[in-house]
């Protein structure tokens, strides 16, 4: 709330010598001005925390006006582990273990949920949150396909409520540094940007039908997915790599700096989209290519390119994951905290060393850099601090992700509506817009 401090102040000089008037709780403190609830601390539910969702749990944990009031999970170990998790990280309060989300909405104190459930969770959980009056922290992509994005975007307007994503890198430092580099014109002219991910992920292998284990609720863990048998080799992770499901690995990784590009070069929606690629390092139930290239378009004379290489992990200018920019004047290679600043005669004219220690793997960021991404959120609901990824414009980079693999799945590229993202004069590139859903589970606004 913008006009926070000020009521703060007024508060407490009208409440002194005051007494008898009203009860100061842990949740509220006391205020006179009933029309103006002030928030001492903000509630927050953390949804899915076997993997991403611990990591939020260190955040919120740390952050001064936060309380942890929920661990949720379908996973009952998990939810133990994660509530140990807030234990050690010594929050005042223990949070309730809940095994079903929805029973955390219907607390009226309840401001916020964070949200790193699988990818066709997202949507749909973000959703019953926001009809739930509740602000919404959303692990990336946010989306299991483009309809659900545009359905959130609608539901974001309609809510009136906080929506940010989880695309972090958005608030490293170096990154805005070398970002407002490009942007004030470091290498003139920008009209590239090269994206890679790279990894030695093992097989798979094809998993058996059997029945899920006491330790995990299945039926709610599918929720709006239709109904698919349980294999022994799905859960955790291996989701990502099944559609029914997952989005692979240019949805799960390649978001972050196909993000990054779209930023730098400052584009929206671009005008063709193509990708090629497959399964080729092995022969088991992975679905999603493990190799996959893919470019896009726009209409000022800009392209973008993105490799993933699941399965072989041979680095790029020296990284596992980056993007470079390319311009008139050189070349700006983003390597997660650091960059470097190259003219075209291959000349190094600046170079910026990572502003912390922490080292940077492929499981995710280091702590001390994530943090500022989960304050911002905060921020943004008590004091109207600007959002650093709001959902309706990280979206844009998330549609690039699912037309990269509309078109892989597809064979063809594909025209883009520069105004709207949306693919054109391609129907059957079109039936892969949205997706089928379990009766009664369809989010709807």
């Amino acid at each position: 709330m913008k006009n926070e401090p000020k009521r703060r102040k007024f508060i407490k000089t009208a409440t002194t010598g005051i007494m008898g008037l009203g009860a100061m709780s842990s949740t509220f403190g006391f205020n006179i001005l009933s029309e103006y609830p002030l928030k001492d601390k903000y509630r927050v539910a953390v949804i899915g925390v076997n993997s991403r969702g611990s990591q939020h749990i260190q955040a919120f944990a740390q952050i001064p006006n936060v309380e942890i009031a929920y661990i949720c999970d379908v996973d009952s170990r998990a939810r133990e582990k994660g509530i140990e998790l807030a234990k050690t990280l010594g929050v005042k309060t223990i949070p309730i273990g809940l095994g079903d989300f929805r029973k955390a909405l219907e607390d009226q104190t309840l401001d916020a949920v964070s949200i790193a459930m699988p990818d066709h969770w997202h949507t749909p959980a973000a959703m019953m949150a926001l009809q739930a009056g509740k602000h919404v922290y959303l692990e990336k992509p946010g989306s299991h396909n483009p309809a659900e994005s545009e359905l959130l975007i609608e539901a974001t307007k309609k809510y009136g409520k906080i929506v940010q994503m989880g695309n972090q890198r958005r608030s490293w430092p170096r990154v805005q540094e070398a970002i407002q580099e490009l942007h004030s014109g470091v290498l003139g002219h920008t009209y590239y940007a090269r994206t890679w991910y790279t990894n030695t992920r093992p097989s798979i292998g094809k998993g058996e039908i059997t029945l899920p284990p006491d330790w995990l609720n299945y039926e709610l863990w599918q929720g709006p997915a239709p109904r698919a048998d349980y294999k022994d080799n799905l859960i955790h992770y291996n989701w990502h790599w099944h559609w029914h499901w997952g989005t692979g690995e240019i949805v799960n990784n390649g978001v972050h700096f196909l993000d990054l590009a779209r930023w730098g070069l400052q584009e929206d929606y671009p005008i063709k989209a193509y990708s090629s690629g497959g399964r080729y390092q092995y022969n088991d139930d992975w679905e999603t290519p493990d190799t996959q290239i893919a470019s896009f378009d726009f209409a000022d004379g800009k392209s973008i390119a993105w490799e993933g290489r699941s399965c072989n992990g041979r680095d790029i200018n020296g990284m596992g994951s980056g993007v470079s920019f390319h311009g008139e004047n050189g070349t700006l290679e983003l390597l997660n905290n650091s960059y470097k600043i190259y003219d075209n005669k291959n000349k190094l004219i600046k170079s910026a060393e990572p502003t912390t220690n922490t080292v940077v793997d492929q499981k995710g960021a280091g702590f001390d850099m994530d943090i500022a991404h989960f304050t911002n959120f905060i921020n943004a609901i008590d004091k109207g601090e600007s959002q650093i990824s709001p959902y309706p414009e990280i979206q844009k980079s998330v549609l690039l992700c699912h037309l990269g693999n509309i078109s892989y799945r597809t064979g063809r590229a594909l025209e883009i509506d520069q105004s709207s993202g949306r693919i054109v004069k391609d129907k059957a590139a079109m039936n892969l817009w949205g997706r089928e859903y379990e009766k009664g589970w369809k989010p709807k606004i």
